[in-house]
């Protein structure tokens, strides 16, 4: 019977506070979105096998140039959760990984891999960008409500089922959006970095550059259609239409966070 009227109740939230569009919708309401993200980002924590996160007082000069990195987008007055989610950010120590994501309340991971792997501040900011967006627009909790369905959120409100909430944090590394959560994500990296000084159109370069190597190197988490050739030219054109004039890509800057990590 708990059970059921938690059901009917949580079909009432989704039709009053839940977050909605035109190819799927969560469940969760913005509390609960960020009660997931806490939960999620014990999990991740509680994991150092799959997710070694670099200590920020043995790697202080790291984590100093992704705050500001990540303080670029928040303070663009474009992030529409900017003080109601966390935006933490991690590093986790995977040179082999090609890979960033953001759970839902704003916890942001980013892959020694990428940021080894990325040539310019602007194109890792970028691609922060983009994953905030993620999280910023709702996506994720819509992805994760459209993978667990009903009976997920009504044991997270419960209070049970932690073997869920693990296989959802080992989800994350390579959650699937759809087509119109991944064009959004795009347009709103370029919103996010067109009143900095960044180039806005910095997500580009990083498709550029997977589109130059054939996709071969294309990771999980941006494996999703459209092709990168056609994201260089629809991150390049909403730059354009948005009239952004920051040029920065600070690439001798990136390159002391790169010799910053291990």
């Amino acid at each position: 019977m708990r059970h059921l009227l938690l059901a009917f109740t949580v079909l009432i939230l989704a039709t009053t506070s839940g977050c909605k569009d035109g190819d799927g919708f969560t469940l969760l309401t913005l509390d609960q979105d960020i009660e997931l993200g806490q939960q999620l980002k014990a999990e991740i924590a509680s994991d150092p096998a799959n997710y070694p996160i670099l200590s920020e007082a043995q790697y202080p000069d790291a984590y100093a140039h992704l705050y500001r990195m990540r303080d670029a987008v928040l303070n663009s007055g474009q992030v529409k959760y900017r003080n109601e989610f966390a935006w933490e950010v991690y590093i986790i120590g995977d040179d082999n990984t090609l890979n960033a994501f953001c759970a839902p309340g704003g916890y942001i991971y980013v892959y020694t891999g990428l940021i080894k792997y990325l040539e310019s501040e602007d194109q890792l900011t970028g691609v922060m960008g983009h994953e905030i967006a993620h999280a910023d627009r709702r996506h994720s909790s819509k992805q994760i409500t459209k993978a667990y369905g009903l009976s997920f959120i009504v044991d997270l409100l419960l209070g049970e089922n932690q073997g869920a909430l693990t296989d959802i944090a080992q989800g994350l590394v390579g959650l699937a959006f759809s087509r119109a959560d991944e064009k959004e994500a795009d347009e709103y990296s370029v919103k996010y970095l067109c009143p900095t000084t960044y180039n806005a159109a910095g997500a580009a370069g990083f498709f550029a550059k997977i589109e130059a190597e054939g996709g071969s190197s294309t990771p999980a988490f941006l494996s999703t259609h459209p092709s990168p050739d056609r994201r260089v030219e629809n991150i390049n054109n909403e730059k354009v239409e948005l009239g952004c004039d920051g040029s920065g890509t600070f690439d001798a800057r990136y390159q002391d966070f790169i010799n910053s990590l291990p």
